[in-house]
């Protein structure tokens, strides 16, 4: 099966960002969320991907096609939004609609349609009157009623207050029920990444950090508290991604969870009091700090 994307050994270099040796594949029908903080590089990732910037090194192949080189047969099967995007004030979504229709014969009259009124949209109504929610809803609508097969999705839910936000995910989540569309999407929202995710990719200051299948992330990673001395060479533990002590109690961070650990740690003098599971937000955040890799 063709991957729906495919990047080996990826480098691209700016004068104030490099992102240096990515190699990363998202198999078609899955989804995969793209973690990072802002300038971690995730919408140069995005760019590579749609043959808006070409990598310094490495290989880009996206739906079966080499980028750029390729990048206009790609380009009719990709769907791209992104928060920065814009739309022409002066003109209606009903404009934006029929220009996009006429480009893209996939167009989706009817799923459009059903769009328009799930996301509360006046299609007659000139852009430049629309709310940053309303303007973000569109370009969405623009983007998937193409039925594309990659959706490409940068920062979807940035700004959107709490109901356009969850109109949004829902959106998404219907999209994703089609086992040939593949998606990547990029946010620093965990909570957005983990409810619709398959996969979780971390990115910070241009590398890659991790990625994984979700529920390895959630498994593997486990939260300990325990008590007593502080073993001096604990944090070299290659499961153990965090050290922390006070007082008599020690808070651990495991990243590769095994049912010996407590034994072993108790072998060294540590009771294990109690093991909780992390949450995404936790686990993006300890594996930046120790350069953890799961």
């Amino acid at each position: 099966m063709t991957p729906a994307f495919s990047l080996a050994g990826i480098s691209k270099h700016y004068p104030d960002f490099s992102l240096r040796d990515v190699s990363l594949t998202l198999p078609e029908g899955q989804v995969m969320g793209l973690v990072g903080v802002n300038g971690a590089g995730k919408t140069t990732l995005m760019r590579l991907l749609t043959g808006l910037a070409a990598p310094d090194a490495g290989e880009v192949t996206v739906l079966g096609h080499r980028l750029p080189g390729e990048q206009v047969a790609a380009k009719a099967d990709i769907g791209y939004a992104s928060e920065d995007m814009r739309l022409y004030r002066g003109q209606s979504l009903r404009w934006h609609i029929e220009l996009v229709r006429r480009i893209y014969p996939g167009w989706d009259e009817s799923y459009a349609a059903e769009l328009v009124q799930r996301f509360d949209l006046r299609p007659d109504q000139a852009v430049g009157g629309f709310s940053h929610g309303q303007r973000v809803k569109s370009l969405l609508l623009l983007c998937l009623a193409r039925r594309p097969r990659l959706l490409l999705l940068d920062e979807p839910t940035t700004g959107l207050d709490p109901v356009a936000r969850i109109e949004v995910l829902e959106a998404l989540a219907d999209v994703l029920r089609d086992e040939r569309r593949s998606v990547l999407f990029s946010s620093h929202n965990t909570h957005d990444v983990e409810q619709l995710a398959d996969t979780i990719t971390f990115l910070h200051q241009g590398r890659l950090v991790a990625s994984a299948d979700k529920h390895a992330f959630l498994e593997n990673w486990r939260r300990l508290v325990c008590q007593g001395p502080l073993p001096a060479d604990l944090a070299d533990w290659p499961d153990i991604a965090s050290v922390r002590a006070n007082g008599s109690l020690v808070e651990i961070k495991a990243r590769a969870w095994r049912d010996d650990l407590p034994a072993r740690l108790s072998a060294r003098g540590l009771q294990v009091q109690r093991t909780d599971p992390m949450s995404l937000e936790d686990i993006f955040i300890t594996a930046v700090r120790s350069g953890a890799v799961a």
